[in-house]
């Protein structure tokens, strides 16, 4: 008899497994299938996830600028990818290197220094500079430094930014992943808060101006898919200046996260977050005396989300997304909503049936790269939507936000591409009366950083000229009108921006050199003109027209 007959001998027949399971007491039957579930995942080996975040935004253009060239068809409308994701890409970009330019095989090269960690066994490769890196048959690890500093000059003053830390992944075996990122932050003026109109990540000061960002996570993944408990950041939705489902700008919440990939015409992605509400709980919040001095103990009331994403590839290069959320507070970690394929406002309407119901969203999403150097996509987030208010012109009443761009890239010239985006988000989108069901965390929006009741108008130009250099002209015009939540009243029948009561134009040149690995020096001129309510939606520091100058130098973000 050979070893795999002995093997096959001594597996349980199907009827043996249901027998045992009969056997068992309920809280056994439950125990016996996760362990079944895991025995079945282990099969198949597939390489473990570990999310490269965002922020490193030079390896996210170097893909999109593949799929321009029809190279790689990647899901842009869910970030971030994981490690072995991007290898992967890189890998197929690597089989067709002869089409590329002379620029695009250099940065090819390079990130592969870093990428082949996850393609090659062993050490024996081009690699790039790390603080620590060990491999061998059954663990890898590596570490690396954080650190920067940023330095604004304009009429009102000067300002800088500076960050340290340090971040580390590890691989165990052929399905675990394990990764971890934390910075400490100082602003010399506080340049972050939850009503400011503004792309820069949300930040939970802890004192004066100082905050920290912890992230990282534990993953499990097998051949067409990965599970993890993470505490990330996630941007849904497609876009180069922004997206409108999920902008990722919130300071980051442990979540739940499943993907699944099961075909190359179908993806799925899934989350359960545990948001922070910052609203406090009075029942749960006490005062006690100790020896020199009385404190007030504050509990915050509990709040979730729940989200999916359904993507389909009908043809080669065209995803086509749809998904909905449920942001959820007051009736603990409920289980209906780890139920990943579920319409949760159907299952809220049973849970909070002749009550009022928690805050439900839905989203669509489509890109297109079918013609060769050309992005089209479109975004599409409702917060709620009528049909029988639809088409009254008095009503002013669907609560949506909708996005529209194109970029047009490696074509007229190579090594260049142009960028138009444009953005309107109706009044009282993201909103809820309750401020526990808001679709916020840490009170900074879930969604575009603009809010509700507004409009955007992005255009670039950019180039690369030479491995590692970046540089783009930008315009941006956005206009905020008025803020209905604060006003009170009804919440149907408010006109779309009956004022403008907030206002930037935006003129930027920016530039920056990735030197080595995660390492990189940049420069950026901005003149803007900020009228309306500054106070309430800007930063002091950028208050009116000004022309303000930015360097800095960094090594991982």
């Amino acid at each position: 008899m050979t070893h795999t007959h002995r093997i096959q001998h001594q597996l349980p027949s199907p009827e043996g497994i249901i027998n045992r399971y009969r056997e068992k007491s309920p809280a056994k039957k439950t125990l016996w299938l996760i362990l079944c579930l895991i025995t079945f995942l282990s099969f198949p080996a597939f390489p473990q996830a570990v999310y490269q975040h965002p922020s490193h935004e030079a390896i996210y253009r170097f893909l999109n600028e593949m799929a321009a060239l029809q190279l790689i068809d990647p899901n842009t409308a869910v970030k971030p990818y994981s490690r072995q994701q991007i290898a992967s890409f890189l890998d197929r970009v690597d089989a067709h290197r002869e089409t590329l330019n002379r620029r695009q095989q250099k940065e090819l090269d390079f990130y592969l220094r870093d990428y082949h960690k996850e393609l090659l066994p062993g050490r024996d490769f081009p690699k790039r500079i790390d603080l620590l890196y060990r491999k061998d048959s059954l663990f890898t690890l590596s570490v690396n430094p954080i650190g920067g500093f940023r330095y604004y000059s304009n009429r009102n003053g000067q300002a800088y930014h500076r960050w340290n830390g340090a971040e580390a992944f590890a691989y165990v075996g052929e399905h675990w992943g394990f990764y971890a990122s934390l910075r400490d932050n100082h602003e010399s003026v506080q340049l972050n808060h939850p009503g400011y109109l503004t792309r820069r990540m949300g930040a939970p000061y802890k004192s004066g101006n100082d905050y920290s960002e912890m992230r990282g996570g534990i993953t499990y993944s097998w051949k067409w898919g990965s599970l993890g408990l993470v505490k990330d950041h996630l941007q849904w939705g497609n876009g180069y200046h922004g997206t409108n489902i999920l902008s990722g700008r919130t300071p980051s919440f442990a979540m739940i996260r499943l993907h699944l990939q099961p075909a190359d015409w179908f993806e799925f992605h899934y989350f359960h977050g545990w948001l922070v509400s910052e609203v406090v709980d009075s029942a749960r919040t006490w005062t006690y005396v100790n020896v020199d001095r009385t404190s007030t103990r504050v509990a915050y009331r509990e709040k979730y989300m729940a989200a999916n994403l359904f993507t389909f590839k009908p043809v080669k290069r065209l995803h086509v997304s749809f998904g909905n959320s449920i942001v959820y507070s007051d009736l603990g970690m409920e289980p209906a909503y780890l139920i990943p394929l579920f319409f949760f406002k159907s299952v809220d309407h049973t849970l909070n049936h002749s009550i009022d119901n928690q805050n439900s969203q839905m989203f669509f999403d489509i890109s297109s790269r079918l013609i060769r150097h050309l992005h089209l996509y479109s975004t599409l987030f409702l917060d709620e939507i009528a049909l029988s208010r639809m088409f009254d012109p008095a009503s002013h009443s669907n609560f949506y936000s909708w996005k529209i761009g194109g970029r047009l890239s490696e074509y007229p010239l190579d090594n260049a591409g142009i960028t138009l985006e444009y953005t309107r988000t109706n009044p009282l989108v993201y909103k809820h009366y309750l401020p526990t069901l808001t679709f916020e965390s840490n009170r900074y929006n879930l969604g575009h950083y603009l809010h509700d009741n507004a409009t955007e108008f992005y255009a670039s130009a950019d180039c690369r000229p030479f491995r590692g250099v970046f540089m783009k002209a930008s315009y941006l015009h956005a206009r905020k009108g008025p803020d209905y939540s604060s006003l009170g009243g009804s919440r149907l029948g408010l006109p779309f921006m009956e004022t403008v009561e907030w206002e930037n134009r935006i003129f930027t040149l920016e530039a920056s050199w990735q030197l080595i690995h995660d390492g990189y020096v940049f420069f950026s001129w901005q003149n803007s003109r900020i009228s309306g309510d500054q106070e309430k939606y800007t930063p002091a520091f950028f208050h009116g027209h000004t022309s303000t100058l930015s360097v800095g130098a960094n090594f991982g973000f």
